[in-house]
């Protein structure tokens, strides 16, 4: 229910708004935000499958130098947001940054001698996103790619398929629901994406939301376009488990055989090299350098005060989050193993729900109803106490926790019930044997066999926090700036070098969990 109340909330503001605001946006904008949103799905979907499913097969299914060293590095770029890769990539590609310059200086153009493609557009954001979404279709297909018997696929070969056809026939089929809960993945970071368009002037439901809210101060017309983008998520989400549910894969050779790997040789093991290069080369190392060069000369001290609060801020946050959303994600995924049933089937299934809910959407349901609340207190105080209580719980910190808790809660249950799944039945039903209870079998059994997979759920949720910048930027209390803030106050203001430093602080923290995701796929 807690998971439920801003898609509630959302919804209640959105059908009580008037039809108005409704009127207006649909002869104004709302036509550009569907055709922006819309476009930014189809491009950023091909761009990550075709991305994350070549690598994927590369380094699991083929053998050339360096194949060890790219299963790592094709997943750093996770680690970045993709308005820091924004910021770097408009340093080095607009009409001051060095290529253009360049360029001018080696042919002697003029400004208006030559065309260049324009990073600040739709075509750009795509390119950030795929850049930094990849790595979930990577991660997913590289595992069924892993967990595929070598069978089906010699048998391929046998009947005188060659490598390509025997991928494109038989594994890439076998694959495809993870390859499309990954895809799935990417899409749902794409609507909820805030930073990225607005900084590059993309006009979507997310800048739709922030701008309604705040420029205009229509409260009504931001719930309207919360539903609008909410509907269109939970569409996503609703097709993504009916087609997980209806696709069966067996293979009962699965895990008898492995894959022989193919050794490339003479030109292939160059294609290889570029084409598992490529993605780290612009999705991390680029990046790095053009932020590096930005914040050497920025004046920004990460020891002053100020940056201080910042960094201190975000941990905050981002702490208090974590610790939170893992006692949730533990609870319910205890009570649906102790439980199971309709009841807790259900609350487990609104629960993962959040993830399909983009920030701005939660930031806009959960501040409608609490903001009523503080209202509806505060008078009733008034008149009967004459005792003005102020906002208690709209512009809290906790409130914002709570916008967190609401977001990550899915990506916190789905670790902590893949650790589970390596609890056997038997342990609880000895537990009970020896007389103990629920708790105290959660206690001394699962959670000293489940602790790296909870550790691993509270460093995603950390990073996922400290990245995240759409509800930070709706709801966080006044003069309570995280570093994902100042990084896009800065770049709004045009000041990259400035905003280069808490841009690389995000990108160290978050190769943490990046460097454990890593090592637990590589285990067959």
């Amino acid at each position: 229910m807690i998971c439920l109340l801003p898609m509630l909330a959302v919804a209640i503001a959105a059908l009580t708004g008037g039809t108005d605001t409704v009127v207006h946006l649909a002869s104004s904008v709302l036509g550009r935000y569907v055709a922006n949103t819309g476009l930014l799905v189809v491009l950023v979907s091909l761009g990550t499958f075709a991305i994350g499913v070549g690598a994927a097969w590369l380094v699991t299914m083929t053998r050339f130098p360096g194949v060890r060293v790219f299963e790592i590095a094709l997943v750093i770029p996770l680690a970045f947001p993709a308005y820091v890769l924004a910021y770097g990539y408009t340093h080095v590609l607009d009409h001051p940054g060095i290529v253009q310059t360049t360029l001018r200086s080696m042919m002697g153009w003029g400004p208006r001698d030559y065309w260049f493609p324009e990073i600040r557009s739709l075509g750009g954001a795509a390119v950030m996103l795929v850049l930094v979404l990849y790595p979930y279709v990577y991660l997913l297909a590289r595992a069924s790619f892993l967990q595929q018997s070598g069978s089906t696929f010699m048998a391929a070969r046998a009947l005188g398929s060659r490598p390509w056809v025997a991928f494109w026939r038989v594994s890439l089929p076998l694959a495809r629901p993870a390859i499309a809960a990954g895809a799935l993945l990417a899409v749902m970071e794409t609507i909820a994406d805030f930073g990225t368009v607005a900084y590059f002037g993309v006009q979507t439901f997310a800048t739709g939301i922030y701008t309604s809210w705040f420029s205009f101060a229509d409260r009504a017309g931001a719930a309207q376009l919360a539903l609008c983008l909410l509907s269109f998520a939970l569409l996503l989400a609703m097709l993504e488990r009916k087609q997980r549910g209806q696709a069966k894969y067996h293979d009962p050779s699965r895990g008898q055989k492995e894959h022989p790997p193919i050794d490339l040789t003479g030109w292939q093991v160059s294609a290889a090299m570029i084409l598992c290069g490529l993605p780290v080369l612009f999705g991390a190392i680029i990046p790095v350098i053009a932020l590096i060069s930005l914040g050497v000369g920025s004046g920004q001290d990460l020891l002053s005060p100020r940056y201080l609060a910042f960094i201190g801020n975000s941990l905050t946050l981002a702490a208090l989050a974590a610790a939170l959303t893992l006692a949730a994600a533990v609870i319910l995924g205890f009570f649906q193993r102790t439980q199971p049933g309709r009841m807790s089937g259900a609350a487990s299934y609104i629960a993962r729900l959040g993830y399909a809910v983009p920030g701005g959407v939660i930031a806009v349901g959960l501040l409608v109803p609490f903001a009523a609340f503080d209202n509806a207190l505060d008078a009733w105080m008034r008149a009967t106490f004459d005792i003005s209580t102020g906002l208690l719980i709209t512009g809290s910190i906790w409130l914002l926790v709570f916008a967190y808790m609401v977001r990550f809660l899915a990506a916190a249950l789905g670790a902590y019930e893949g650790g589970q799944a390596r609890v056997h039945a038997n342990m609880d039903a000895a537990s009970r044997s020896l007389g103990k209870g629920p708790f105290a079998t959660l206690r001394r059994i699962h959670l000293p066999i489940l602790t790296p997979s909870l550790l691993t759920a509270l460093l995603i949720v950390f990073v996922d926090v400290m990245k995240e910048l759409p509800a930070t930027l709706i709801m966080r209390p006044f003069n309570y700036d995280t570093l994902a803030v100042q990084a896009y106050r800065l770049a709004s203001d045009e000041r990259l070098d400035g905003a280069a430093v808490p841009s690389l602080v995000i990108v160290a923290v978050g190769l943490l969990p990046v460097i454990l995701i890593c090592r637990q796929v590589g285990r067959r």
